[in-house]
């Protein structure tokens, strides 16, 4: 017995041999290796041996997905190119010693997470909108681990929000690569005062050794009906929304307008019929304002613009599309901006004469098919 523990004992050597590590370097070090879909990543192998021994070292894994791979003495380079999700797996690098042999082992994770995020609605109207969706699309992995999804207000993530739930569909495959899309919903909490301009829906993927986010803005609107006292706006440019709605207020006295830069600010307030929107600028004489756009055209509102004010009436009778309303001061080209939600629009003539042409269609071909029939049985 004690002869056959001799004779075994050799090939227990060599396979903790087989296991030891430690004179192979590699890198990148990690264990796990991240690389985006259709990226590349190189794997470095090398090793030292003691004495005069020459070392061999040599990337191995599966042929059809291993890489490329160049080696030389003490070192193999493993090169992926336009990795699809299938290069994913295992690699391993050998190196021996003379009758020394050792070997590493890298897992390559082939990961998917482009710039691709949309939000359900694409803005939020202040105190309406209470549910908000986030989606991913295009991506994988998908677990919660990797892949997170956040509502964003400012840098911070939004307090109070409720989770409604987690949705992974499979996204329709234009290649091999089978990739998903991510939704979050989410319960919004009161959003207090002042109303934020804007929310972020946020999408991380954390893998090891890499951690990436992209940011996708969620506009809140304000809604504006002839009941709200009148709201003004900043005069950045569409799309975006301003930072800052505070109640209407005198300018400050001719002359004294060095105090503040020159620039043009909407108002609104109850008009009959619905609203008056006002664009103005307190910034002394030479200046002119005038209506830049407006949804559905300018044309379609009663105009008055005279040097530094400018006024544009919207009435709710004429059904107007939502969007935003912008104004322009010269000279200078500063611009102010405002988003509109009208009323529900009352039915139009149209929609109100269809079921009595309905009726009147359906009287003309009873019409003609008892004519059809009496001439069949004449003739019969």
């Amino acid at each position: 017995m004690d002869q056959s523990l001799c004779l075994l004992l050799p090939f227990f050597l060599g396979l903790l041999h087989r296991g030891l590590g430690g004179p192979l370097e590699v890198e990148p070090p990690d264990p796990v290796v991240a690389v985006s879909l259709g990226g590349s990543r190189q794997l470095t192998c090398r090793l030292a041996c003691a004495g005069h021994r020459a070392p061999s070292v040599q990337w191995r894994g599966l042929d059809t997905s291993l890489g490329a791979v160049r080696s030389d003495a003490g070192r193999s380079v493993l090169t992926v190119h336009n990795a699809s999700l299938s290069a994913a797996g295992p690699r391993v690098c050998v190196g021996s010693c003379g009758d020394l042999t050792f070997q590493r082992t890298v897992q390559l994770l082939v990961f998917a997470f482009p710039a691709q995020l949309t939000v359900s609605p694409v803005a939020l109207v202040a105190k309406q909108d209470r549910e908000v969706a986030c989606t991913a699309h295009n991506v994988t992995p998908v677990s919660p681990e990797a892949l997170s999804l956040s509502l964003l207000l400012g840098d911070r993530e939004l307090e109070g929000v409720q989770a409604l739930g987690r949705d992974v569909e499979e996204e329709p495959q234009q290649g091999e690569d089978l990739l998903f899309r991510v939704t979050e919903r989410w319960l919004l909490p009161p959003l207090g005062t002042p109303t934020p301009p804007t929310l972020h829906c946020q999408a991380t993927m954390k893998l090891p050794g890499l951690e990436l986010s992209h940011h996708q803005p969620i506009p809140v609107l304000h809604r504006l009906t002839s009941q709200e006292p009148p709201v003004t706006t900043s005069p950045k440019a569409a799309p975006e929304l301003s930072s800052t709605h505070s109640p209407r207020s005198p300018g400050p006295p001719p002359g004294n307008s060095s105090t503040r830069p020159c620039r043009p600010e909407i108002h609104q307030s109850p008009a009959p019929g619905g609203l008056e929107l006002l664009c103005e600028a307190a910034c002394g004489p030479g200046m002119s304002a005038s209506w830049t756009q407006a949804p559905g055209g300018l044309e379609a509102y009663e105009r008055q613009e005279a040097g530094a004010l400018a006024r544009l009436s919207v009435l709710w009778a004429r059904c107007n599309p939502e969007g935003w309303f912008q104004c322009r001061l010269d000279p200078g080209g500063q611009m102010a901006s405002l988003y509109l939600v009208p009323e529900i629009c009352p039915p139009t003539t149209s929609a109100a004469l269809w079921p009595g042409s309905l009726v009147l269609g359906l009287l003309f071909l009873a019409f003609l098919t008892h004519r059809l029939w009496r001439r069949c049985r004449s003739a019969g």
